[in-house]
């Protein structure tokens, strides 16, 4: 495997905003707060840096992350605590670093600058390179497994459910033929599969007609979805009264989770008809963005690897009532 380093093309999406988001909570003495998805630590670099005295937990499932990470941070020294594991594993984290709340939580999802721009990690359909799109390459099943061993009917369904792919009968009909053949390894043979098996007009927008499929084999093999249902509900319970959550999504399956979780706890849970909503039913969140906010036209100018973000953020206002 190659030896990357920090990129200088790589720029953490929305910053400003997420900093705005979250201040309120984190300017108070001994703050906490969790960057759950901490990538190359652009956004956990700008949170110890802007928010002088919190301290920062940051968890990656992915080792050279980590590692470079590590020594982008390292100037902060026991302010930043880096931890080697999947965010819906926080709960068990702060449990383990004797952390019973904290005033902040950041999520930014879906594939960091690195793995994208490293061609072995096989997440770029632009590039030749071995279908593997594991974020922890030390454990589970690349995606090339899963195009060579499951069945059709369930690449189907990812292909349907997680890349929301029109055509996914059709490209799975090709490549379970291919793979009969010779199995497969390498992104470009996939990429130029796909490319022939679509129908001429779906070729004509939307961008490289790979990317649905694409999307849906990391998700697969990295179990994304699942993960998040797990992790959102349990950084809100995380959180302390007055605590802070923002969320960066880069796809609509992973926004319309979110946007399922913050809503929920923000509204009240009592049976419809009481004249007065009691204290346990009352909400236990506070939107603090109208619908998901979006990057700016200069932003995307200048990252388009922003182009797609949505961001929502919330503030715990109540306790849980039992």
């Amino acid at each position: 495997m190659s030896n990357p380093s920090p990129s200088p093309r790589h720029i953490p999406v929305m910053l400003r905003r997420c900093l705005d988001l979250l201040a309120p909570a984190l300017a108070l003495p001994g703050a906490v707060v969790v960057d759950a998805t901490l990538g190359l630590g652009g956004h956990s670099e700008a949170l110890l840096t802007t928010f002088p005295s919190c301290r920062l937990v940051a968890v990656d499932r992915d080792p050279v992350a980590l590692k470079l990470a590590g020594e982008r941070l390292a100037p902060f020294g026991e302010r930043a605590t880096l931890v080697h594991a999947v965010y819906d594993e926080l709960p068990e984290v702060l449990r383990r670093l004797g952390v019973p709340r904290v005033q902040g939580v950041l999520f930014d999802l879906g594939v960091s600058s690195m793995q994208l721009d490293e061609a072995d990690r096989g997440f770029a359909y632009a590039q030749d390179a071995p279908l593997d799109m594991r974020m922890d390459q030390s454990t589970g099943i690349s995606a090339a497994e899963v195009l060579n061993t499951y069945p059709p009917g369930e690449l189907v369904r990812i292909l349907r459910a997680y890349g929301e792919e029109k055509f996914a009968r059709k490209i799975v009909d090709a490549v379970v033929r291919e793979r009969e053949r010779e199995p497969f390894s390498g992104s470009a043979r996939l990429v130029e599969l796909i490319r022939q098996a679509l129908p001429q007009a779906a070729k004509r927008t939307g961008g490289n007609p790979a990317k649905r499929t694409f999307q849906a084999l990391r998700i697969e093999v990295n179990g994304e979805l699942s993960v998040l249902e797990r992790a959102v509900p349990a950084a809100v319970a995380a959180l302390a009264v007055g605590g802070r959550i923002a969320v960066l999504s880069y796809q609509s399956l992973e926004d319309r989770l979110v946007k399922q979780v913050l809503a929920a706890g923000a509204a009240h849970s009592a049976p419809p008809g009481l004249p007065v909503v009691p204290e346990q039913y009352q909400p236990r969140l506070k939107l603090l963005t109208r619908g998901a906010e979006l990057p700016d036209e200069d932003e995307i100018a200048g990252n388009r690897r922003a182009a797609p973000a949505r961001l929502r953020g919330a503030e715990r206002i109540r306790e849980d009532v039992r």
